[in-house]
């Protein structure tokens, strides 16, 4: 069970209504594209588009943030996806920022439901690559290491932000869940929680930590996920438990038994 460190930081600054009002995520879809389980959190209509109830957002954010530092606390990786134009650069930047994988190009099926494949595609790719910088492949002829570059940029561009992935996530960020449904359906078949921000035409009972929100401007999408990176970020500074095992209480003992009997002497 994943343990709670407190409170992260987000509720002690706490994110404002009109923070988020100045960043757009309260813009919903067009009425005629919404989802009805999404009625919950939705304020009203301005001009046929559906207003998302800001109140719900920040609700929802306090409690992704809260659980996205606590999977950072406790050691364990947030994979970020987003790859849709507009957030590949805001989803590579903030993973980056806070040291967590990334996939802001095209889903590689099988990521979590074949992992121990694509493991074997991180190795080949990182083996190139250091080969590549030592000057391992220069006794090739010009033409094979030009190959070798080729093959190391296709790689770069396909598995460079998941690189140094050991195991399957331990939760999954997505920007949009309607065009990342691969990705989805693939963290639901393995059970890892998914954090997402869900516009008004998605069905946020499937989502673990659903944040009704604006998915496609810019600002809106740059906001939110930099929210996401800070919480990544607080949890990995949080000071770790200390665990006392069982035979260090009885060594104390002993040594503590041991100099009482001594001082009776």
């Amino acid at each position: 069970m994943l343990k709670s460190y407190g409170p992260t930081r987000i509720y002690m600054k706490d994110v404002s209504l009109l923070e988020m009002l100045q960043n757009g995520l309260h813009f919903g879809h067009q009425v005629s594209r919404w989802h009805p389980k999404m009625g919950g959190y939705i304020f009203g209509v301005r001009n046929g588009v559906h207003i998302i109830n800001l109140e719900k957002t920040q609700e929802a954010l306090l409690k992704s943030c809260e659980f996205v530092a606590n999977i950072a606390a406790s050691g364990g990786t947030v994979l970020f996806v987003g790859s849709k134009r507009q957030c590949q650069d805001i989803i590579r930047d903030a993973a980056l920022s806070c040291g967590m994988p990334y996939v802001n190009k095209r889903w590689l099926g099988g990521l979590m439901t074949n992992f121990n494949v694509l493991f074997k595609v991180l190795k080949k790719y990182k083996d190139l690559k250091y080969k590549m910088e030592v000057g391992k492949l220069s006794k090739y002829t010009k033409k094979e290491q030009l190959e070798f570059s080729r093959e190391i940029e296709r790689l770069e561009e396909s598995v460079g932000g998941i690189a140094n992935l050991e195991k399957i996530p331990d939760a999954v960020f997505l920007v949009d869940v309607k065009r990342e449904k691969t990705a989805f359906a693939e963290a639901q078949t393995k059970g890892v929680p998914v954090v997402a921000i869900c516009d008004t035409n998605v069905n946020p009972e499937e989502i673990d930590y659903p944040i009704p929100a604006n998915d496609d401007a810019t600002k809106s999408i740059t906001f939110i996920v930099g929210l996401i990176a800070e919480a990544v970020k607080e949890g990995k500074a949080r000071p770790k438990p200390v665990i006392i095992k069982k035979e260090d209480v009885k060594a104390v003992s002993f040594e503590a038994s041991a100099k009482k009997e001594e001082g009776k002497k």
